[in-house]
């Protein structure tokens, strides 16, 4: 599973708040409610949180295995 766990330590590191990511680069409300609730988003969008935030991927999300 993938989650964003790392995406909301960044952002509190970086004194980025969502508003923001929302106001200055465009991220949506819905973007950020799937992120909250670990559901998938596009590379796309990991694209831009990373030029937005000037960080790498490992910096937005994680792997963890599923427990099938």
């Amino acid at each position: 599973m993938i989650k964003y766990t790392p995406f909301f330590e960044t952002i509190k590191k970086k004194g980025i708040t969502t508003y923001a990511l929302r106001h200055k680069h465009y991220i949506s409300n819905g973007t950020l409610y799937r992120m909250r609730n670990n559901q998938p988003i596009t590379i796309e969008i990991i694209n831009a949180l990373c030029n937005a935030l000037q960080c790498k991927v490992d910096e937005i999300i994680i792997h963890e295995p599923d427990n099938d």
